[in-house]
Protein backbone atom coordinates (compact mmCIF):
# COMPACT_ATOMS: atom_id res chain seq x y z
CA UNK A 1 0.00 0.00 0.00
CA UNK A 2 1.40 3.38 -1.10
CA UNK A 3 1.20 6.69 1.22
CA UNK A 4 0.70 9.67 -0.42
CA UNK A 5 1.99 12.67 1.38
CA UNK A 6 -0.47 15.73 1.61
CA UNK A 7 0.32 18.30 -0.30
CA UNK A 8 2.69 21.04 1.83
CA UNK A 9 0.87 24.43 2.34
CA UNK A 10 3.08 27.29 1.99
CA UNK A 11 1.80 30.41 3.98
CA UNK A 12 2.75 33.57 2.47
CA UNK A 13 4.98 35.79 4.86
CA UNK A 14 2.53 39.05 5.12
CA UNK A 15 3.69 42.58 3.60
CA UNK A 16 5.76 44.05 6.33
CA UNK A 17 3.52 47.15 7.93
CA UNK A 18 5.18 50.63 7.21
CA UNK A 19 5.10 51.82 10.09
CA UNK A 20 3.01 55.66 9.82
CA UNK A 21 5.07 58.09 9.93
CA UNK A 22 5.18 60.74 13.02
CA UNK A 23 6.00 64.23 13.36
CA UNK A 24 9.47 64.33 15.39
CA UNK A 25 8.61 67.17 17.81
CA UNK A 26 12.53 67.91 18.04
CA UNK A 27 12.16 69.09 14.38
CA UNK A 28 9.47 71.35 14.93
CA UNK A 29 11.24 72.29 18.02
CA UNK A 30 14.48 73.47 15.98
CA UNK A 31 12.74 74.86 13.25
CA UNK A 32 10.87 77.08 16.35
CA UNK A 33 14.21 78.54 17.30
CA UNK A 34 16.05 78.90 14.05
CA UNK A 35 12.45 81.22 12.91
CA UNK A 36 12.37 83.14 16.61
CA UNK A 37 16.29 83.52 15.69
CA UNK A 38 15.86 84.81 12.30
CA UNK A 39 13.08 87.36 13.52
CA UNK A 40 15.24 88.51 16.07
CA UNK A 41 18.04 89.48 13.73
CA UNK A 42 16.13 91.00 10.83
CA UNK A 43 13.68 93.10 13.27
CA UNK A 44 16.53 96.02 14.23
CA UNK A 45 16.98 96.16 10.09
CA UNK A 46 13.46 96.19 9.51
CA UNK A 47 12.91 99.07 12.49
CA UNK A 48 15.80 101.07 10.69
CA UNK A 49 14.46 101.05 7.69
CA UNK A 50 11.15 102.00 8.89
CA UNK A 51 12.29 105.03 10.90
CA UNK A 52 14.71 105.78 7.94
CA UNK A 53 12.01 106.47 5.21
CA UNK A 54 9.80 108.42 8.31
CA UNK A 55 8.88 112.14 8.58
CA UNK A 56 10.03 113.70 12.11
CA UNK A 57 6.54 114.23 12.54
CA UNK A 58 5.36 110.83 11.83
CA UNK A 59 7.79 109.56 14.46
CA UNK A 60 6.54 112.06 17.21
CA UNK A 61 3.09 111.12 16.82
CA UNK A 62 3.44 107.54 16.26
CA UNK A 63 6.91 106.51 18.04
CA UNK A 64 9.99 104.28 16.30
CA UNK A 65 7.56 101.26 15.76
CA UNK A 66 5.03 102.77 13.90
CA UNK A 67 4.45 102.47 10.62
CA UNK A 68 4.87 105.88 8.01
CA UNK A 69 2.06 107.55 6.66
CA UNK A 70 4.00 108.37 3.44
CA UNK A 71 7.60 107.83 2.71
CA UNK A 72 9.75 110.44 3.50
CA UNK A 73 13.72 110.63 1.58
CA UNK A 74 14.81 114.10 2.82
CA UNK A 75 16.41 112.29 5.70
CA UNK A 76 18.96 109.98 3.58
CA UNK A 77 18.97 113.12 1.36
CA UNK A 78 20.36 115.47 3.69
CA UNK A 79 22.97 112.99 5.09
CA UNK A 80 24.43 111.90 2.24
CA UNK A 81 25.03 115.74 1.03
CA UNK A 82 25.80 116.63 4.76
CA UNK A 83 28.50 114.40 4.95
CA UNK A 84 29.75 113.86 1.71
CA UNK A 85 28.56 109.65 1.67
CA UNK A 86 29.41 109.23 -2.10
CA UNK A 87 33.00 109.76 -1.41
CA UNK A 88 33.15 108.09 2.11
CA UNK A 89 31.18 105.09 0.33
CA UNK A 90 34.20 105.05 -1.92
CA UNK A 91 36.96 104.98 0.56
CA UNK A 92 35.72 102.20 2.49
CA UNK A 93 34.91 100.29 -0.69
CA UNK A 94 38.80 100.74 -2.24
CA UNK A 95 40.42 100.07 1.02
CA UNK A 96 38.21 97.08 1.72
CA UNK A 97 38.95 95.72 -1.66
CA UNK A 98 43.20 96.38 -1.11
CA UNK A 99 43.19 94.71 1.79
CA UNK A 100 40.88 91.87 0.84
CA UNK A 101 43.20 91.38 -2.48
CA UNK A 102 46.36 91.86 -0.93
CA UNK A 103 45.22 90.02 2.26
CA UNK A 104 44.93 86.96 0.40
CA UNK A 105 47.80 87.46 -2.06
CA UNK A 106 50.21 87.57 1.12
CA UNK A 107 48.11 84.45 2.74
CA UNK A 108 49.17 82.54 -0.33
CA UNK A 109 52.34 83.24 -0.22
CA UNK A 110 52.87 82.42 3.75
CA UNK A 111 50.53 80.11 3.26
CA UNK A 112 52.62 78.30 0.47
CA UNK A 113 55.74 78.46 2.46
CA UNK A 114 54.60 76.84 5.46
CA UNK A 115 51.82 74.21 4.72
CA UNK A 116 53.50 72.89 1.20
CA UNK A 117 57.18 74.18 1.41
CA UNK A 118 57.77 73.07 5.40
CA UNK A 119 60.00 75.60 5.70
CA UNK A 120 62.02 75.27 8.90
CA UNK A 121 60.78 76.33 12.24
CA UNK A 122 57.27 76.95 10.48
CA UNK A 123 55.82 75.79 13.75
CA UNK A 124 56.76 79.25 15.57
CA UNK A 125 55.91 80.82 12.36
CA UNK A 126 52.53 79.60 13.10
CA UNK A 127 52.61 80.46 16.60
CA UNK A 128 54.08 84.19 15.78
CA UNK A 129 50.51 84.23 13.23
CA UNK A 130 47.90 82.78 15.97
CA UNK A 131 49.46 85.20 18.91
CA UNK A 132 49.32 88.47 16.36
CA UNK A 133 45.36 87.47 15.76
CA UNK A 134 44.94 87.62 19.98
CA UNK A 135 46.75 90.67 20.18
CA UNK A 136 43.74 93.67 20.77
CA UNK A 137 43.92 96.77 18.75
CA UNK A 138 44.56 98.72 21.67
CA UNK A 139 47.70 97.31 21.75
CA UNK A 140 48.74 98.11 18.40
CA UNK A 141 47.51 101.25 17.88
CA UNK A 142 50.46 103.42 19.99
CA UNK A 143 53.56 101.71 17.89
CA UNK A 144 51.50 102.59 14.57
CA UNK A 145 50.37 105.62 15.40
CA UNK A 146 54.44 106.67 16.38
CA UNK A 147 56.03 104.54 13.03
CA UNK A 148 53.10 106.42 10.32
CA UNK A 149 54.55 109.43 11.70
CA UNK A 150 57.75 108.52 10.58
CA UNK A 151 57.06 107.34 7.36
CA UNK A 152 54.89 110.18 6.98
CA UNK A 153 51.85 107.80 6.42
CA UNK A 154 49.48 109.37 9.09
CA UNK A 155 46.22 110.69 7.61
CA UNK A 156 46.93 108.49 4.35
CA UNK A 157 44.37 105.75 3.19
CA UNK A 158 47.41 104.18 2.14
CA UNK A 159 48.64 103.45 5.72
CA UNK A 160 45.26 101.82 7.06
CA UNK A 161 45.53 99.38 3.74
CA UNK A 162 49.05 98.37 4.78
CA UNK A 163 47.75 97.70 8.50
CA UNK A 164 44.48 96.07 7.57
CA UNK A 165 46.37 94.07 4.84
CA UNK A 166 49.00 92.40 7.82
CA UNK A 167 46.14 91.38 10.44
CA UNK A 168 44.10 90.35 7.79
CA UNK A 169 46.91 88.13 6.49
CA UNK A 170 48.31 86.88 9.80
CA UNK A 171 44.79 84.98 9.88
CA UNK A 172 44.58 84.11 6.54
CA UNK A 173 48.21 82.22 6.98
CA UNK A 174 47.07 80.64 9.68
CA UNK A 175 44.13 79.39 8.15
CA UNK A 176 45.25 78.49 4.83
CA UNK A 177 48.56 76.94 6.49
CA UNK A 178 46.04 73.97 7.95
CA UNK A 179 44.40 73.59 4.61
CA UNK A 180 47.63 73.38 2.91
CA UNK A 181 49.18 70.71 4.87
CA UNK A 182 46.53 68.60 3.79
CA UNK A 183 46.99 69.20 0.06
CA UNK A 184 47.08 65.89 -2.19
CA UNK A 185 50.61 65.25 -2.79
CA UNK A 186 49.67 63.64 -5.99
CA UNK A 187 48.97 66.81 -7.62
CA UNK A 188 52.17 68.17 -6.22
CA UNK A 189 53.79 65.06 -7.78
CA UNK A 190 52.04 65.09 -10.96
CA UNK A 191 53.74 68.95 -11.17
CA UNK A 192 56.95 68.24 -10.56
CA UNK A 193 56.99 65.30 -13.14
CA UNK A 194 55.71 67.85 -16.31
CA UNK A 195 58.29 70.49 -15.20
CA UNK A 196 56.28 72.28 -13.56
CA UNK A 197 58.30 74.88 -10.76
CA UNK A 198 57.30 76.27 -7.59
CA UNK A 199 55.59 79.09 -9.24
CA UNK A 200 54.38 77.19 -11.48
CA UNK A 201 53.01 74.93 -9.20
CA UNK A 202 51.51 77.17 -6.72
CA UNK A 203 49.81 79.67 -9.61
CA UNK A 204 48.13 76.12 -12.23
CA UNK A 205 47.77 74.21 -9.43
CA UNK A 206 47.43 75.06 -5.85
CA UNK A 207 45.63 77.86 -6.31
CA UNK A 208 43.07 76.67 -8.33
CA UNK A 209 42.24 73.88 -6.16
CA UNK A 210 42.01 75.91 -3.20
CA UNK A 211 39.79 78.41 -4.94
CA UNK A 212 36.35 78.01 -2.14
CA UNK A 213 38.69 78.64 0.70
CA UNK A 214 39.81 81.91 -0.44
CA UNK A 215 36.87 83.04 -2.00
CA UNK A 216 35.50 82.55 1.78
CA UNK A 217 38.62 84.78 3.02
CA UNK A 218 38.26 87.72 0.21
CA UNK A 219 34.79 87.93 1.91
CA UNK A 220 35.74 88.10 5.10
CA UNK A 221 38.24 90.59 4.94
CA UNK A 222 36.39 92.08 2.62
CA UNK A 223 33.41 92.63 5.00
CA UNK A 224 35.88 92.72 8.57
CA UNK A 225 37.61 95.81 6.66
CA UNK A 226 34.74 97.81 5.79
CA UNK A 227 33.14 97.71 9.43
CA UNK A 228 36.65 98.67 11.16
CA UNK A 229 35.97 101.38 13.32
CA UNK A 230 38.78 102.12 16.20
CA UNK A 231 42.11 102.28 13.61
CA UNK A 232 40.48 104.16 10.84
CA UNK A 233 39.45 106.58 13.38
CA UNK A 234 42.84 106.82 14.67
CA UNK A 235 44.45 107.22 11.31
CA UNK A 236 42.10 109.47 9.20
CA UNK A 237 41.48 111.96 10.64
CA UNK A 238 40.46 114.34 7.34
CA UNK A 239 37.07 114.89 6.30
CA UNK A 240 37.98 113.56 2.48
CA UNK A 241 39.71 110.55 3.77
CA UNK A 242 37.25 109.36 6.21
CA UNK A 243 35.40 105.74 5.73
CA UNK A 244 32.06 105.05 6.26
CA UNK A 245 32.00 103.89 9.95
CA UNK A 246 34.62 107.22 10.93
CA UNK A 247 31.92 109.11 9.38
CA UNK A 248 28.73 107.92 10.76
CA UNK A 249 30.60 108.10 14.30
CA UNK A 250 32.14 111.60 13.95
CA UNK A 251 28.66 113.02 12.60
CA UNK A 252 26.58 111.60 15.50
CA UNK A 253 28.65 112.80 17.98
CA UNK A 254 29.05 116.56 16.75
CA UNK A 255 26.36 117.31 15.14
CA UNK A 256 22.69 117.19 16.34
CA UNK A 257 20.30 114.38 14.59
CA UNK A 258 17.27 113.48 14.83
CA UNK A 259 16.28 109.57 14.92
CA UNK A 260 15.12 109.60 11.52
CA UNK A 261 18.48 110.82 9.85
CA UNK A 262 20.33 108.50 12.30
CA UNK A 263 18.17 105.80 11.16
CA UNK A 264 19.29 106.62 7.59
CA UNK A 265 22.67 106.85 8.12
CA UNK A 266 22.60 103.59 9.71
CA UNK A 267 20.72 102.13 6.78
CA UNK A 268 23.07 103.75 3.96
CA UNK A 269 25.81 102.87 6.19
CA UNK A 270 25.55 98.82 6.43
CA UNK A 271 23.17 98.35 3.09
CA UNK A 272 26.58 98.20 0.93
CA UNK A 273 28.01 95.65 2.98
CA UNK A 274 24.84 93.34 2.84
CA UNK A 275 24.95 94.18 -0.52
CA UNK A 276 28.32 92.70 -1.33
CA UNK A 277 27.38 90.25 1.07
CA UNK A 278 24.59 88.86 -0.84
CA UNK A 279 26.22 88.92 -4.36
CA UNK A 280 29.32 86.92 -2.94
CA UNK A 281 27.11 84.24 -0.54
CA UNK A 282 27.80 81.90 -3.15
CA UNK A 283 31.03 81.78 -3.18
CA UNK A 284 31.17 81.93 1.16
CA UNK A 285 28.79 79.13 0.78
CA UNK A 286 30.58 76.66 -1.55
CA UNK A 287 34.17 77.48 0.41
CA UNK A 288 32.30 76.37 3.62
CA UNK A 289 30.83 73.39 2.20
CA UNK A 290 33.92 72.33 0.55
CA UNK A 291 36.27 72.27 3.22
CA UNK A 292 33.31 70.18 5.54
CA UNK A 293 33.12 67.86 2.57
CA UNK A 294 37.22 67.60 2.85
Amino acid sequence: MTVTAAPATTTKAAPPVKAAKRSNPVRFVILAALLALLLIVIAPLLIITINAVKSPADYASGGPLSLPLHLYWDGIVDFWNRVSFGEKLWNSFITSLLVAVLGVLLSILNAYALGIGKVKGRLWFLVFFLVANLLPQEVLVYPLYFLSKQVHLYDSLISIVIIFTVIQAAFGTYLLTSVYQEFPTELLDAADVDGAGRWRTLWSVVIPVSRPTLGVLFTFFFIWTWNEFFLPLVFLVSNENQTVPVALGVLQGDRLMDATMTSASGLIGILPAMIFFLVFQRTLTRGITAGAIK
